[in-house]
């Protein structure tokens, strides 16, 4: 049921601002609402996330079937366009974002009933069960297993599995890259055609990276609520947060290791304007104990080897200016494409993150939420 508070919150927190440039928008209400509501016990913070990014219910739609089923336990939404294909049709394998801990099929009902109707392609929505309650990493298994599934079965859905892209947004593009990275090295079922990452993200070893500085304080995603939501969905104490900005869980020599691959020196210089680099951080053992995940690739896929990221299939990268994450998609730009891996980039100036999340919802949408999703429904019609 919608109540009026629901209707209140949603209007509130999802009404444009200054056009389409969220760049002095740090909107302190959810920030604020969600600290209130936790501390009186209210609600719990991931709760109310997830109430909001519910949305409303979208209208039926006349040219898209859809079909609410089980993958192998993981609950998934097929949407099939109705107009009959005289050959077996592409498929897509959606994955959504919401850092692991709030977001849903219904949240990108909108999204997925568009790229099924516009690139006629049957689309797979993946309900992977959330985080905290359902620990790391069920969320990238669940994700792997409907995707495996449905190479496995594509034919069942009139699909030509040879023609399956996977695609995701935010913490969605970090499950696509890690799906694709493990699949990538199988030969017992059909190669995954493409993957499409929407300002993903990718590795959580540096949080002073130029797109960090520039958008450390813009909505919806800020520099500090990055490292905080990842904490949360691992399930750790967020009093972690400021070393790990501070950069003090790596250790010297993981630093060296991975320099090649994460390095401010790799960012286009045009990306760079006003970009200072921060004093050395202090390395803190305890912390570096406390979250050996974060150098796990599930969790900061740029840290693949040269072997896994090889394997990869062709790439569509979509990035936004105004984002803290923009550089995690210049720098697998970068890698993928020094190992030969075919990569579409968009870069829109005017986006930010969570665009996406916003599209279809009329005035209440961005510019840039269709210019997103325009990119990727031509990258998807090209397979």
């Amino acid at each position: 049921m919608i109540t009026d508070t629901m209707i209140f919150l949603q209007l509130v927190l999802t009404t444009p601002w200054q056009g389409d440039d969220p760049t002095p928008l740090c909107h302190p209400v959810l920030p604020r609402l969600e600290r209130i509501l936790n501390h009186l016990c209210i609600i719990k913070e991931h709760t109310l996330l997830r109430l909001i990014t519910e949305g409303f219910p979208a209208c039926w739609d006349p040219q898209v079937s859809i079909k609410d089923l089980h993958f192998d336990g993981v609950p998934v939404r097929i949407y099939l366009p109705r107009k009959p294909s005289a050959s077996k049709q592409r498929g897509v394998v959606f994955i959504h974002g919401g850092c692991g801990i709030f977001g849903s099929i219904r949240t990108y009902e909108r999204v997925c009933r568009y790229i099924a109707r516009k690139s006629d392609s049957v689309v797979v929505s993946v309900g992977y069960r959330l985080a905290p309650e359902h620990k790391y990493p069920t969320q990238t298994l669940e994700c792997l297993t409907a995707t495996e599934h449905f190479l496995k079965t594509a034919e069942t859905y009139g699909v030509d599995p040879a023609r399956v892209i996977v695609c995701g947004d935010s913490v969605g593009g970090t499950f696509t890259t890690s799906v694709c990275q493990e699949l990538g090295q199988r030969i017992d079922i059909p190669k995954i055609r493409a993957q499409v990452l929407i300002y993903p993200f990718l590795q959580a070893l540096n949080f002073n990276l130029p797109s960090h500085q520039k958008n450390a304080a813009v909505a919806f995603l800020t520099r500090e609520r990055t490292v905080h939501f990842i904490l949360k969905y691992l399930d750790k104490d967020c009093s972690l947060k400021e070393p790990i900005l501070a950069g003090s869980h790596v250790p010297e020599n993981i630093n060296l290791k991975y320099r090649k691959w994460i390095n401010p020196d790799l960012i286009p210089d045009v990306f760079k304007m006003g970009y200072k680099p921060p004093l050395p951080a202090l390395f803190s053992p305890q912390t570096h104990k406390e979250v050996p995940e974060l150098f796990e690739p599930w969790v900061s896929p740029l840290l693949a080897e040269d072997a896994v990221i090889c394997g990869l299939p062709d790439t569509c990268i979509v990035t936004c200016e105004h984002d803290v994450l923009r550089d995690d998609g210049l720098l697998y730009k970068k890698r993928l494409e020094d190992n030969n891996t075919r990569v579409t980039w968009h870069h829109v100036e005017k986006g930010f993150h969570c665009s996406l999340g916003f599209f279809g919802y009329g005035i209440f949408s961005f510019p840039s939420s269709s210019t997103i999703m325009n990119h990727v429904v031509d990258f998807i019609k090209g397979y």
